[in-house]
């Protein structure tokens, strides 16, 4: 077989494989926002030795100085022989696993060690726990499904297409690799865990489990399994130890998922007297609204725009990205994860770059941009694509949160408190978010972040078993609100494209 050397690491390979995937078993983060396609460009790596020629995409989307210095797209490469590749790895670091922190060991679904995973479009999360309750290790890589395309509907599609059982394949290796990871951390065997609980969108939940999703790709959208329920570790291939369970938490719809059920159990939104609305923004924007004893619920297509996915510059919250930006003495002031030069921008930067260029009034209400591109800084820049393309989905946000506020009679003034859940939102400038209409700005002052809310509910589904039956009771009596013909949404999501 091939060897790929990665970063100074051998790896034997098959022979034909496509240099994505090889690069994947080496937990090398490559991003196909299009799918493998060949149109985004996103998969640049450098690559030398027995590798196919570069093909129509790749000439097309690569400089002639770019492919002379080894650059290629990983997507349209493949291994024919030994070869090396110098990219970057993900550690995980980056990926939120931090939440509220409120989990507590009172009826643990395991006997020696449980596993909590979050199982998001775009990142996976993990924490591992002994019996008492005392946190182990935890940590995060990006999801293997992401070569399938950046969002549950190309994944959806590839699905149907024939690569099912690929896909859960490919994720189960990716959650089997993180926990192994985690063991190692906290000087265990994958072996002596004996109880997990994964908790995801329920797009994520079907390609887990190799579930046919045709019912989430066309209307009504009614899914046609919607968890709730225990699964032996080995149904999935994962390490656990013999006979573990894995519990996967109640969806609420078609697309508002166990993650959003595990938010909500471990915001305690469902146990307050106070009027709370709860948003997940990500790839899948997910909101929850409590009024009055009832939860309202509600899905919005935000696109990967936020996970830094599909702009001309955009990356993962990675060294070399622009997280924040400020505006001194009339110039924008990036600030660069790891202090080095700018190699792209994430979700909380670009929110903050959006925000940054309406003060300087380099960004009229209409979005239209006085330069295209508009220098961020150094040789990143942002263009009026990618303005466009934030619009899209901050638009489709905020007009989610607008319309279940309505429904329930209510105004934003009502609402006494937001919470803003998942990894992007753990970074967001609140005051950024609200000034370019990605959330209510009269509810701002209001907003509290919550962190990796998803996970905290799974670990405490982990900890404490009898949350199972009054979370998945919660899930069942939920009201979800349509907003593909809803006529609010429509008004404020047009309304909403303005800054």
């Amino acid at each position: 077989m091939p060897v790929l050397t990665v970063n100074g690491t051998e790896y034997s390979v098959p022979a034909g494989i496509r240099l994505s995937d090889a690069l994947a078993r080496a937990n090398v983060s490559t991003s196909w926002p299009c799918g493998g396609l060949g149109r985004c460009g996103k998969c640049r790596v450098k690559a030398r030795g027995a590798l196919s020629e570069p093909d129509v995409q790749e000439r097309q989307l690569l400089s002639p100085e770019e492919l002379a210095a080894g650059v290629r797209l990983a997507c349209r490469t493949y291994v024919l022989g030994d070869c090396k590749a110098e990219a970057a790895v993900s550690s995980g670091e980056e990926i939120a696993t931090r939440g509220a922190g409120r989990v507590a060991a009172v009826r643990p679904a395991f006997s020696r060690y449980g596993a909590a995973v979050d199982l998001g479009t775009t990142t996976l999360a993990a924490r591992i726990y002994d019996a008492s309750g005392r946190l182990l290790a935890s940590g995060g890589r990006m999801n293997p499904q992401s070569r399938f395309g950046a969002d549950v509907i190309s994944r959806i599609q590839a699905s149907m297409d024939g690569a099912r059982g690929e896909l859960a394949a490919c994720v189960r290796e990716g959650i089997a690799a993180l926990l192994a990871e985690l063991c190692e951390k906290a000087g265990l065997s994958p072996a002596e865990l004996d109880g997990a609980v994964i908790a995801g969108n329920t797009a994520m939940l079907y390609l887990l489990t190799a579930s046919a999703p045709d019912a989430l790709s066309r209307a009504p959208f009614e899914a046609d399994r919607l968890f709730g329920e225990e699964t032996d570790a080995a149904a999935l291939a994962l390490p656990l130890g013999e006979g573990a369970r894995v519990y996967l938490p109640r969806c609420i719809s078609a697309f508002v998922g166990a993650d959003i059920t595990a938010a909500i159990t471990s915001s305690g939104l469902c146990r307050s007297d106070k009027t709370q609305l709860l948003a997940d923004v990500g790839t899948n924007g997910e909101m929850a609204l409590w009024h009055g004893g009832k939860l309202r619920c509600c899905s919005t297509a935000a696109g990967p725009a936020f996970e830094g996915a599909g702009l001309s510059m955009g990356m993962q919250g990675a060294d070399g990205a622009i997280d924040h930006m400020t505006v001194e003495d009339g110039e924008l002031c990036a600030h660069v994860i790891g202090g080095k030069d700018a190699k792209g921008v994430c979700g909380s930067g670009v929110v903050d770059a959006l925000a940054c260029l309406l003060d300087l009034e380099a960004l009229d209400e209409t979005g239209l941009l006085d330069g295209d591109p508009t220098p961020l800084s150094g040789d990143v820049s942002l263009t009026q694509k990618d303005v466009r393309m934030i619009q899209l989905a901050k638009s489709a946000v905020c007009a989610g949160m607008y319309t279940l506020v309505e429904r329930a009679s209510l105004t934003t003034d009502d609402v006494s408190e937001l919470l803003v859940a998942g990894g992007f939102g753990s970074y967001l400038d609140l005051g950024s978010a609200g000034k370019i209409g990605l959330i209510p700005l009269s509810i701002v002052p209001r907003t509290r972040v919550i962190g990796n809310a998803s996970l905290d509910g799974a670990s405490m589904l982990l900890l404490d078993k009898a949350l199972r039956a009054e979370s998945e009771a919660m899930a069942n009596a939920a009201e979800t609100v349509d907003l593909s013909t809803d006529p609010v949404f429509m008004e404020q999501y047009t309304e909403g494209m303005f800054f």
